[in-house]
């Protein structure tokens, strides 16, 4: 029998261990109500996977896990509520080297199976994935040069967020379009495109319907009960639908790369670290077409899933490092 994942709650609430103690594939080994208590019990227990409450009081939770990344690397799910102050915090912590965010599980009966189901998923990802300190690269100097006909589209999941923290910083401001479904919980699109943007030569945005996609700006999918797509080629515009989870997800990266198939060479597409295998039909769909495809190597993912699956398949191109895929995304977009 496979050893169960131990598992450490820094929360100042029951309920998340009740949620997990109910998995008889995860074990509680601790529940710590602030960092100090974690701190040590992180050393005594030797956790798989720690849960950590963004907004518990007194404590700087950004801190703790900044320490724990620098002193020891481990997998933490972050657990956040749906408030701007908990997003923001949520998506640097995912900057920071988290592995993944959940929002957190309220009190109410009607609420809690869901989310329960949801987070028992995300410690068991957790624990498959590896942790690791990525090499930021450097700014991309100079132009693009003058593509104006590309559009470049990227699809991620768990470890994402760290991803293209390291990406898109790198690419200079007048870089072809860049669509993006990052999978994550509903209302932290908004803060996460926020904090790229200050961070990004380019302009990033919450893609919002019917916006004509422009050279130089990233659009990120909206969370919740909508699709990502684009319509009318490369100087077209961005469509929001309401339809089914494909592959599992809603936005999913399946439907955001067969979007651009029509483009065939003119597109570029890119998958990277996540679970599951959702954007590999895509991808090898956009292939077959002429596009350029490229994928985030094992050694650089924290779960290799989604680019694993696409290469599989025969979908990827070229499998690269994260600090080589600005430079090829670039390369990419410049073939004739």
């Amino acid at each position: 029998m496979t050893r169960p994942i131990r598992t450490l709650i820094v929360d100042d609430s029951a309920t998340i261990s009740s949620i997990l103690e109910a998995d008889p594939e995860i074990e509680v080994v601790g529940a710590a109500p602030e960092p100090n208590a974690a701190r040590a019990m992180i050393k005594e227990l030797n956790p798989d996977v720690v849960t950590l409450d963004v907004e518990m009081p007194g404590m700087d939770g950004l801190s703790f896990l900044e320490k724990i990344m620098r002193l020891r690397p481990m997998p933490v799910v972050m657990c956040s509520t749906l408030t701007a102050r908990g997003a923001e915090v949520t998506i640097e912590a995912l900057r920071l080297g988290a592995t993944d965010c959940v929002e957190k599980p309220s009190a109410k009966a009607s609420d809690l199976a869901e989310a329960g189901n949801t987070l028992r998923d995300k410690v068991k990802a957790a624990a498959q994935s590896t942790v690791r300190r990525i090499n930021q690269p450097e700014r991309i100097t100079g132009s693009a040069g003058g593509i104006d006909d590309r559009v470049i589209a990227i699809g991620a999941s768990t470890g994402g967020v760290e991803a293209l923290f390291t990406i898109l910083p790198a690419l200079p401001a007048d870089t072809p379009p860049i669509l993006i479904v990052q999978h994550m919980p509903p209302a932290f699109t908004t803060s996460f495109a926020s904090r790229l943007d200050g961070v990004c030569a380019m302009r990033v945005v919450e893609a919002t319907d019917r916006t004509p996609i422009a050279r130089g700006t990233v659009y990120i999918a909206p969370g919740g009960d909508r699709h990502m797509t684009l319509a009318n080629g490369p100087r077209g515009n961005i469509r929001l639908i309401e339809a089914e989870r494909v592959s599992g997800h809603r936005p999913s990266v399946d439907m955001l790369f067969r979007s651009v198939v029509p483009l065939g060479r003119r597109a570029v597409g890119v998958i990277l670290t996540g679970m599951g295998d959702d954007g590999a039909d895509g991808l090898l769909a956009m292939r077959q077409a002429g596009a350029s495809t490229l994928g985030q190597n094992a050694a650089s993912c924290v779960v290799h899933g989604m680019p694993g699956a696409a290469a599989a398949r025969g979908a990827v191109e070229r499998e690269l490092g994260l600090s080589a895929l600005p430079e090829a995304i670039l390369a990419a977009c410049r073939k004739n």
